[in-house]
């Protein structure tokens, strides 16, 4: 059966640009889908470190499985969007309980797992049990849209449907996992947000949006959430050695991170402000404190949050009794997951 003539190009392409990734050589279902959780919102040169943290942390995924939920995201550590730690341990878990530890190997199946969308289930689909399935990310959004020149926004219902039928259409039937992976490659190396090699593209001839003049208004996306502004106020105490720490729970940021106590604001505050709300009162109105540094951080941007933090350095004279508040070592912070915000605080500290 010939393939479509873009498959073809794309995948020469890739046989003589496509990167090498150790994900690629293999056909280990469970490293080609802890890649592909790891690379979600993430460049494959940071994802790369955390990859192989994860793999001889956890070699296969019975080891993931039987990890504490704390011991996986502390290993996530600084790389963000968390929820994708906490689905990737329960997804180990369910194909533990309801696989016998062997991974599904349909499309289907792979979707039923914890965290895994089309995308993640075709990847591991194709690459590693030779299903025609093909991938539909950011990378190929963007080569589709200007390839074909279409102004069809790709964040809507529409365009998703619109995009994954053409994807399904120019796969390569006898070589998916190789075209998915000359695809996005190509996405990420030629066909790039900003200065696409268009003049050595070897699909310029055939791409319309070149043509048209449009391959920067390529992809087109309906709109943006609007970004919340959030202002954060940790307490960092300390007394003899010691400070306290908190673990975030369900139905915020960071679930199952630490951090020191936090007082959230509405808006902006100092510190004469704050030490009068009725949050600081209630936890230090037992306690001498000395403010021995305010440190405001760059603000910190999540997908849809701005967040404006400061940590006050408070010496005080006993640690205060604070509900579901942890009194450890202050040398013992290294062992519990931190947000990336608490974990450059720290850096900054240990550098002044």
């Amino acid at each position: 059966m010939a393939h479509h003539p873009i498959a073809e190009t794309l995948i020469a392409w890739y046989k003589a640009h496509g990167r090498q990734l150790p994900w690629r050589e293999t056909r280990d279902a469970y490293r080609i889908w802890l890649s592909e959780v790891i690379l979600q919102q993430t460049r494959v040169q940071q994802g790369m470190s955390y990859y192989l943290r994860f793999t001889e942390r956890f070699p296969h995924v019975e080891a993931l499985a039987a990890a504490s939920e704390d011991e996986v995201l502390k290993l996530w550590q600084g790389l963000g969007y968390y929820s994708r730690a906490r689905n990737l341990h329960a997804a180990a878990r369910q194909v533990v309980a309801e696989y016998g530890g062997k991974f599904p190997t349909t499309f289907d199946q792979l979707r039923t797992l914890r965290g895994v969308g089309d995308y993640t289930a075709a990847a591991v689909a194709s690459m590693a049990f030779d299903q025609a399935v093909a991938v539909v990310d950011g990378n190929v959004y963007r080569v589709l849209s200007r390839l074909f020149d279409l102004d069809t926004p790709i964040d809507t219902t529409a365009g998703k449907r619109t995009f994954t039928a053409l994807a399904e259409e120019l796969i390569a039937p006898t070589e998916a996992a190789t075209y998915n992976q000359a695809i996005m490659d190509f996405g990420a190396i030629c066909c790039t947000p900003q200065n696409p090699q268009c003049t050595t593209c070897p699909l310029a001839d055939r791409c319309l949006a070149h043509a048209a003049h449009t391959v920067a208004e390529r992809p087109v996306k309906q709109g943006r959430t609007k970004i919340r502004d959030r202002y954060f106020h940790y307490l960092h105490l300390q007394c003899k050695g010691k400070t306290l720490i908190h673990r975030r729970t369900e139905g915020d940021i960071w679930q199952g991170l630490y951090e020191f106590p936090l007082i959230e604001r509405a808006e902006p505050c100092d510190f004469a402000t704050l030490s009068t709300s009725e949050g600081f009162c209630s936890w230090l109105q037992a306690c001498r404190f000395t403010l021995r540094a305010t440190r405001s951080m760059a603000p910190h941007i999540l997908s849809h949050q701005r967040l404006h933090a400061t940590f006050y350095r408070l010496e005080v004279d006993s640690l205060p009794t604070i509900a579901e508040m942890i009194p450890i070592s202050e040398s013992a912070l290294d062992d519990y997951a931190i947000s990336r915000l608490t974990e450059k605080y720290l850096e900054q500290c240990d550098r002044a």
